[in-house]
């Protein structure tokens, strides 16, 4: 799992309520257990036509979607099924983080599973910084994971909630099973300390 410290970065605005997992990647695309190529089926009967072309009104084929590393949604993101592709899509396109006022507490846990911060903030954050990008849409935000901070373009900062295990995880790149193995020495130097060492 990529390691999550910092970021700083331009914000594609979503703001739709209630964003739900078949809307982010459409059912047809979860035949796959494979993450790759998933980024190209974000959002894809919003983001493609009937013929299959972009539709060029649609946010992430805008000039302006490329290299954002954060997405702005409205309230409740995340919602419906409990498909972990949700956030392998948001990640292949390149999304690190999720502004949201709040997220369904599945979709949060596969996003931190899988190095997707899902960032929630009071309603009057989410509108300020609606406003800040709307009047600057190249402004960027900075997400401080180990202050838990969100910084706005205008100065002001905002916290965040997150459990202290995806933390931990974040800032170090791992994931469950890559925290466990972490102890792996420790482990091993407990189990000759006790004569349980395999032969």
């Amino acid at each position: 799992m990529a390691q999550f410290t910092t970021l700083a970065s331009r914000v594609v605005v979503l703001p739709v309520n209630d964003i739900d997992t078949d809307q982010i990647i459409p059912a047809r695309f979860l035949k796959t257990t494979d993450k790759a190529g998933l980024g190209a089926n974000l959002f894809a009967d919003w983001r493609y036509g009937a013929d299959g072309k972009p539709r060029p009104d649609f946010v992430l084929n805008q000039p302006s979607a490329r290299g954002a590393a954060v997405l702005l949604a409205g309230d409740n993101f995340g919602c419906g099924s409990s498909r972990e592709h949700a956030p392998w899509a948001l990640t292949g396109f390149g999304f690190r983080a999720v502004i949201s006022t709040s997220f369904a507490d599945i979709f949060r846990n596969n996003a931190l599973k899988n190095g997707l911060l899902p960032v929630a903030v009071d309603a009057a954050t989410l509108a300020s910084l609606r406003s800040l990008l709307e009047r600057d849409p190249s402004a960027e935000v900075r997400i401080d994971l180990a202050a838990q901070t969100l910084a706005l373009p205008g100065g002001s900062t905002a916290s965040f909630p997150i459990d202290g295990f995806s933390k931990t995880c974040l800032l170090n790149g791992v994931d469950e099973l890559g925290y466990l193995q972490g102890f792996a020495a420790r482990i091993a130097a407990w189990e000759r300390a006790h004569g349980l060492a395999r032969g």
